[in-house]
């Protein structure tokens, strides 16, 4: 029986789940995000954070430990070096699982799995936006206690006439200023 076993054994051999776990592993460090299925991802996840943790502190024993599980000279070096640099201020949580929904071969649920601190357009979207601000259950009032909806003054009919809307003519004004004119010509 697997009671209390949590490891997903991904259907494979020890040594084949090792070494698998190790490639993606190198590879996650190095292109910083890799697509995969979304149980390969979680276990991923399980397997790279404590190296990246390790990394923070450049020892030779925590090289030969993160050697030891990447098996790539060229990896390690990348995590000691720009990853190790990037991630020097977070408490945790470096890496981020983004589902994909399904592979139209075999409906596997697909995921991407990314360092955190190297998604660049994520972090400028997040460095743009404004702070949050917490809203109220109650949402009617404001603080100084009137409605938040504005008030709308209502027009009365005498401030603003009623005027027709009509196409404009050349001939409308010259009738006007014709009739104007004689009425001036008779009364004079």
């Amino acid at each position: 029986m697997r009671h209390g076993k949590k490891d997903n054994h991904l259907g494979r051999t020890a040594s084949h789940r090792k070494a698998m776990l190790s490639n993606m592993a190198s590879s996650l460090i190095i292109h910083k995000r890799i697509e995969t299925t979304t149980a390969k991802a979680k276990e991923l996840r399980k397997y790279v954070e404590p190296l990246l943790t390790r990394a923070k502190e450049d020892t030779t024993h925590n090289r030969r430990i993160a050697f030891s599980y990447l098996n790539d000279k060229e990896s390690t070096k990348e995590l000691f070096g720009i990853v190790s640099d990037k991630i020097a201020d977070r408490p945790g949580g470096y890496t981020r699982i983004i589902k994909l929904g399904i592979r139209l071969g075999d409906a596997a649920e697909m995921a991407m799995i990314e360092l955190v601190d190297f998604n660049d357009a994520l972090l400028l979207a997040n460095a743009d936006k404004p702070a949050k601000t917490r809203r109220s259950r109650r949402g009617g009032k404001k603080a100084d206690g009137s409605d938040a909806a504005p008030e709308v003054a209502v027009a009365k009919k005498a401030d603003f006439p009623i005027v027709a809307e009509s196409e404009p003519s050349d001939e409308a004004p010259a009738a006007d200023s014709d009739s104007e004119t004689s009425k001036d010509d008779k009364g004079e």
